[in-house]
């Protein structure tokens, strides 16, 4: 429950704090509530993750198309000044990566769209622990919903695996449009051992541990750093949950306040720079192994 909606007696452990802040708004594929009992269930709709990823997908796309739709030969705006800046950045690092100019038309604004999504996504994190949550301590239970919301869509391993997913999907459309599907299945069997007719399985072994070493690892490294991101602030919340809880000058609660300010200020600002980063990572993974699934082996 919010931190501040438990004070007194009521007022949840720190190990009961984290376990509800951790939970997933979620149903079974009856629609019935259930509940969670580990960081992931695949079982399980992530309904919390699902709503903020459609909703922060459609707000990205709505600030792209407003700086096209108001883009100018003149002096530019603010605003359009950063997302012509933005997308030149994207557009030299897709070169330097994918040298079909023809693809490029395509793979350039997708990695923008990554770019910006997964920003905003992980930009979430910013947002106070028990801001959304707190509201959704009121209306979730009159809904018919559990009290539970996680407000941090990258910070669950089905969103970013479901998104390095999808980059496999466009890496495999390419191999097949660059390759044709008989040179890509040639490649398949023939790489990167050598097109000797007794190395084919171990070949084509090494490609499938290829394309899942590549899928997982690219969706676990996002989740990774902004699940651990989102521990800390869980952490640096329950610090201001204790001052609040049980103020007292003279055993050290003022300063349990006053650190949690501190750390509070000093973590955002670094966490700036790693919701940014994971972002850029993201975005240029993304690049890497699309214009890998331009090359011949």
């Amino acid at each position: 429950m919010a931190a501040a909606e438990n004070a007194g007696t009521n007022a949840p452990t720190a190990g009961e704090y984290i376990r509800h802040h951790l939970h997933h708004l979620q149903k079974d594929f009856s629609f019935q509530n259930v509940e969670q009992h580990g960081i992931v269930d695949f079982s399980l709709f992530n309904l919390d993750s699902v709503f903020y990823s459609i909703l922060l997908g459609v707000i990205g796309s709505f600030l792209l198309w407003r700086a096209a739709r108001k883009a100018t030969s003149g002096v530019p705006g603010r605003f359009q000044a950063a997302v012509e800046i933005l997308a030149e950045m994207v557009e030299n690092q897709a070169k330097g990566v994918v040298h079909n100019a023809k693809s490029r038309k395509l793979v350039s604004p997708l990695a923008l769209s990554v770019f910006v999504w997964i920003f905003l996504m992980n930009a979430m994190d910013m947002l106070p622990v028990d801001a959304i949550p707190a509201l959704w301590h009121g209306a979730g239970p009159a809904l018919g919903y559990m009290d539970y919301m996680r407000v941090v869509p990258t910070a669950d391993l089905s969103t970013t695996l479901g998104l390095s997913f999808s980059v496999l999907i466009v890496c495999l459309v390419y191999n097949i449009k660059i390759k044709g599907i008989g040179g890509w299945a040639h490649e398949l069997v023939a790489a990167p051992f050598g097109d000797k007719w007794f190395l084919y399985p171990i070949n084509f072994l090494m490609q499938m541990i290829e394309f899942t070493a590549k899928t997982v690892s690219h969706g676990m490294r996002l989740f990774g750093n902004m699940f651990a991101g989102e521990l800390v602030f869980m952490l640096i919340a329950l610090m201001g949950g204790v001052w609040a809880w049980q103020f007292n000058p003279l055993t050290g609660g003022f300063w349990l306040g006053f650190g949690h300010v501190v750390a509070g200020t000093v973590w955002s600002i670094f966490h700036i720079l790693v919701i940014t980063l994971q972002a850029f990572i993201f975005m240029m993974l993304t690049l890497i192994y699309v214009g890998q699934a331009h090359d011949s082996h």
